[in-house]
């Protein structure tokens, strides 16, 4: 932080009206106590602040933000802090507020006729699984960081996950929300209605707009009947040709009892195996890729069973499939799905690692594996390819770990380059860069350089109308 900002009497004075809102207990000026608000996940993005605020009721963030509009006084919402891209934290000038959201962490109402889960922003995303399972219900929105993302930032960042196949990303699983405005009004829209046509959908201007528009403190969720039967397989393949060719059979032979199919280079399970304590090859040889697919059933667990049988038994002989295992044990399971979550984790020993959260439509998955390793030997002959995703919902993390032996930072000064020679194989397949991290900082520059130049305009005029004063986490998105 500058001295300036330190002899800035007068911001000082802004602040302090500002920790009054929520009194000294859950206003954080010390550094100690600032640290874990201020660096994100992948340290990418270390930022500034002098104050973070915790509010504890949707009264106190409606006053915080009328405040910050009033003084311009930049706000920063804050969930679990567990994002990729930077859109959580601060900037550098140490003259952003904080707003956690953590303390709104109630579950105010289960409706097991609805079938839907009222929970405020703060209610960690495990907590709603444990809710919905107490209830004998599922709440499919799934995270390798579920243990400490908040569902706020779920919604804001419209996170996917393992489970979008059959069930949607966190804006399918919403039907209605609570928002703070930058004015401080609220809009209470926490109805449970699955069919409104009343006008356009509020709701959805706010879920994905990371913070850029209003606080959301609720929501409204959907919950699912919990499946009766639940089997999990890993299988072996050849090449991605094989396994998209694999995915539409599961689909035709299951529906939407297909609840998760994961595509899985060798060199993320070679990673994983390596690196994390635990973790045992599900084959007894190497494939040069692997598919994770659950298949569920309402009805009953051997209905579960007969039917991923059938799939992997028609895959085997057309020799789509070189090896499967249907786990034995619900330890097995978890066991397979560790390895996958486990993944990301493991990239760290390997050294620093380039990456890139894609979607492309699902058939053009295989071009993309193919155009993409091509683009990334251009720009690092030597690097290895980290790809792993949701192929069943066209997204893929396609990753780039340094050369061995290579110096992280000069690797990481080719970010830019390899940046846009993945991107641009993205885009000429029609894709999306950002599938489901969202923009935060790291991609606001390539976002304004590449998106029409019609839906930047619309962006920026949703902005000014719903943010005048600007004060919504500035620098993210646009």
């Amino acid at each position: 932080m500058t001295t300036e900002i330190f002899d800035d009497v007068s911001f000082q004075a802004v602040l302090d009206r500002f920790a009054k809102i929520v009194g000294p207990a859950h206003a954080l000026t010390d550094a100690a106590d600032i640290a874990p608000f201020v660096t994100e996940h992948r340290g990418l993005y270390p930022g500034l602040t002098r104050l973070v605020l915790k509010p504890g009721s949707v009264e106190e963030v409606g006053r915080i933000l009328k405040l910050g509009s009033e003084t311009g006084t930049a706000i920063v919402p804050q969930g679990g802090n567990t994002g990729l891209v930077g859109g959580g934290v601060p900037d550098r000038s140490g003259r952003q507020v904080v707003l956690s959201l953590s303390r709104l962490n109630r579950i105010r109402e289960v409706d097991t006729l609805s079938n839907t889960i009222t929970a405020e922003a703060g209610v960690i995303l495990q907590s709603l699984h444990d809710a919905a399972e107490a209830v004998d219900r599922l709440f499919p929105l799934s995270l390798a960081s579920q243990g400490s993302c908040e569902i706020g930032g779920n919604l804001s960042t419209n996170a996917g996950g393992t489970a979008v196949l059959a069930y949607g990303n966190a804006r399918e699983l919403c039907l209605g929300v609570e928002v703070v405005l930058p004015t401080g009004e609220i809009f209470d829209d926490l109805r449970k209605l699955k069919k409104d046509n009343t006008g356009y959908d509020l709701k959805n201007l706010f879920v994905g707009a990371e913070g850029t528009l209003g606080v959301i403190t609720a929501a409204v969720l959907k919950l699912f009947p919990k499946p009766r039967g639940k089997e999990v397989a890993f299988a072996g393949l050849v090449s991605p040709e094989a396994a998209l060719d694999l995915l539409g059979r599961a689909q035709e032979r299951a529906g939407s009892g297909l609840t998760a199919f994961e595509l899985i280079g060798a060199r993320p399970i070679e990673f994983a195996l390596r690196h994390l304590s635990g973790g045992v090859a599900p084959l007894a040889d190497q494939w040069p890729w692997y598919v994770l697919m659950e298949v569920s059933s309402s009805r009953s667990a051997e209905e579960a069973r007969a039917t991923i049988e059938e799939i992997l038994g028609e895959a085997l002989e057309a020799e789509l499939v070189g090896d499967a295992v249907i786990a034995a044990s619900l330890a097995q399971a978890a066991a397979f799905w560790k390895l996958r979550e486990d993944i990301s984790d493991a990239q760290k020993p390997e050294g620093a690692s380039i990456k890139h959260d894609i979607s492309v439509p699902v058939a053009s998955i295989p071009a993309f594996i193919a155009r993409a390793a091509e683009a990334v030997a251009s720009v690092s002959p030597q690097a290895r390819v980290v790809c792993f995703g949701h192929m069943g919902d066209g997204n893929l993390h396609y990753n780039v770990s340094q050369p061995v032996g290579a110096d992280p930072k000069e690797y990481l000064a080719l970010y830019k380059p390899m940046n846009k020679a993945v991107h641009d194989v993205v885009r000429d397949l029609g894709g999306s860069i950002s599938a489901e991290h969202g923009i935060g900082q790291m991609k606001r520059a390539e976002l304004a350089l590449t998106a029409p130049p019609v839906a930047l305009d619309l962006m920026r005029r949703v902005k000014a109308a719903f943010d005048p004063a600007g004060i919504m986490n500035p620098g993210k998105v646009i």
